[in-house]
């Protein structure tokens, strides 16, 4: 430090003492009390373009009732969703309904978190009215703000966080509220996402407020100094494209195409040595980003003078990959630990994508979204494959219960999926990987079936942030379960369930009663026979019981009444109003917000 800038700026290490001049801290936008940082930290506010300047920061827009206008996409028809429009007028034109909305949400750098979509119909007519009625008149400009950048490319990020800041690129026709605000380079973009996710930009935000409370004012306070470097442009744009690979291999985005396990690139007969495979491709990403993150600091802090300040490390949870064990657990973990948690939900994704075949969503023969309007049918699904290499449900109704009481048990379908998928020579093999992974917290005699029967519906409502796809009908006690598809239903698929599978599962639980008992009595069956029998004939008949409970009190009056759903509703108004027929949604009542 030297005698001018100790001066103003003085610190006793010793006693962590700090002295800085009043003056000094003007030089931040404003005049946060930011006591630990340097002379030549302070100085880049005056040196750099405020981003304000150069990118032009905005607040978005706050609906009034995000319960009424928001929806995460998965939960409607993706007919009525229009993404990539580049201005309003273009919005309007496509006659679309819901459009994505950027909403903040997880920390995740350079793309991501497309999670939401809002009803912009005819301009946000709706919106607009109800922000109007709001306040009782006036103008819907008090929430509806920076209509004039809806729909453009920008750099987007959370505007609350609880911890470390995240931009990401927006290049898909979207709207901004002001949890998720955006901002609107004039050029240089992927320069200016590189270092806006740089350790320069984060001790910047903290300085301006340290509340992490990073609002459209906030950010636009960071002090821009582009690097002569021109490798940052390269560098962002890989690190945006292994952003933008690694969302769309999970279900939650729109452009999902497959399960990742089944590409050729990594395709092969053994499922261990399929994931294992695929596990080094994403170690090798994951550790890329992080060479390249690391680059991107040296070069801006470089840039800034920061180099006896801040240095160019990024940890491993910091590389914002669902693939990557580091950032998506966290946490104190081992790393066998992080690799148990890893596996596992890799093969819970492997029977999730299967569900969806099961159910005509997706297809092993056509990448993408196929049944996923309301209403459509497998006539719909042959029109897209007409010969389809996996056939799902032809009634949209997949029992999953504790054993073999139907042909088209969840259980069985996946069996022959897995076949299907990995061939039939080492099938066993596959099946047992599948379970010991799933089975993390080692259970005795773990099977898939305990796996569908405790845990399936669990992590279906977490991967469709409680909002599910695929609802589950269920008795008081889970002794029978059926699973249909939301897209699918129809105002007589609750007559299916009661008549095709309900009825018929109490019909055989009264024939292997009826068989039990006459075991119970025979002369050739032996003592230990006779108790096994008389124990599952108790078993039974509470089973029974169970069911005509929940024939008598819930599922025959509800088919009766023949329900009509709309999906614009979205699963909070929908779910709820089949009652006690479907499992219960722990926090489905919580105000969205």
């Amino acid at each position: 430090m030297n005698e001018k800038q100790s001066s103003s700026y003085e610190r006793d290490m010793g006693n962590n003492f700090f002295r800085a001049s009043t003056k000094e801290f003007k030089k931040i936008p404003g005049s946060p009390i930011a006591y630990w940082m340097s002379a030549t930290f302070r100085n880049a506010f005056i040196k750099g373009e405020s981003l304000q300047s150069v990118a032009g920061p905005r607040k978005g827009l706050a609906t009034t009732d995000n319960s009424r206008f928001i929806r995460v996409w998965s939960e409607i028809n993706f007919s009525d969703i229009q993404v990539n429009s580049k201005c309003r007028s273009s919005a309007m034109h496509s006659g679309k309904k819901w459009f994505p909305l950027n909403k903040g949400g997880n920390f995740r750098k350079w793309y991501g978190n497309k999670d939401f979509v809002i009803n912009w119909k005819n301009d946000g007519e709706e919106i607009k009215a109800a922000v109007i009625s709001a306040y009782g008149g006036g103008s819907y400009t008090k929430e509806i703000r920076s209509e004039d950048r809806y729909f453009s490319d920008g750099i987007t990020w959370n505007a609350l966080t609880s911890s470390i800041s995240s931009f990401r690129l927006t290049d898909y026709g979207a709207i901004f509220d002001s949890a998720g605000s955006t901002m609107f380079p004039k050029d240089r973009t992927d320069c200016l996402l590189g270092m806006l996710n740089s350790r320069v930009t984060r001790e910047s935000l903290y300085a301006i407020n340290p509340t992490l409370n990073f609002g459209a004012g906030s950010v636009g306070g960071i002090p821009v100094i582009f690097p002569k470097n021109d490798s940052i442009k390269k560098h962002t744009k890989q690190l945006i494209n292994f952003s933008v690979l690694d969302w769309n291999s999970y279900e939650q985005s729109w452009d999902f195409a497959g399960n990742p396990l089944l590409p050729p690139n990594h395709r092969q007969v053994k499922l261990n040595a399929c994931y294992q495979s695929l596990r080094a491709h994403w170690r090798s990403v994951s550790l890329e980003m992080q060479r390249l993150e690391e680059e991107n600091n040296r070069i801006f802090i470089e840039a800034y003078g920061l180099q006896d300040e801040l240095t160019p490390e990024v940890p491993l949870k910091e590389i914002t990959l669902t693939c990557n064990p580091h950032y998506r657990y966290g946490g104190d973990k081992t790393e066998e630990e992080l690799e148990a948690l890893l596996l596992a939900d890799t093969m819970r994704e492997f029977i999730s994508y299967a569900v969806g075949c099961m159910f005509g969503r997706y297809s092993l023969d056509k990448p993408g979204l196929i049944l996923a309007n309301q209403g459509e049918t497998l006539a719909d699904y042959l029109a897209q494959v007409p010969e389809p290499t996996y056939m799902p449900d032809k009634d949209n109704v997949i029992p999953m219960l504790d054993g073999d009481w139907f042909a088209d048990d969840i259980t069985e379908r996946f069996r022959r999926f897995l076949r299907m998928t990995f061939g039939e020579e080492h099938y066993e093999e596959n099946l047992r990987f599948i379970e010991e992974a799933l089975n993390v917290k080692r259970k005795r005699n773990y099977s898939l079936r305990d796996y569908f029967l405790s845990e399936f519906y669990t992590d279906h409502l977490k991967r469709y942030k409680k909002r599910p796809i695929y609802w589950l009908f269920s008795s008081a006690k889970g002794s029978f379960n059926a699973l249909i598809y939301m897209h699918r239903y129809r105002p007589d698929t609750v007559s299916v369930v009661l008549n095709d599978y309900l009825r018929e599962f109490r019909a055989k639980l009264l024939a292997r009663k009826n068989h039990l008992e006459a075991l119970g009595i025979s002369a050739s069956a032996s003592q230990g026979e006779k108790t096994k029998a008389l124990k599952e004939i108790e078993k039974i008949s509470k089973m029974i019981a169970e069911v005509d409970a929940y024939e008598r009190d819930t599922l025959y009056p509800l088919a009766t009444q023949q329900l009509e759903i709309d999906l614009d509703d979205g699963v909070k108004a929908n779910y709820p109003k089949f009652g006690a027929a479907l499992k219960k949604i722990p926090g489905l009542e919580a105000k969205d917000d």
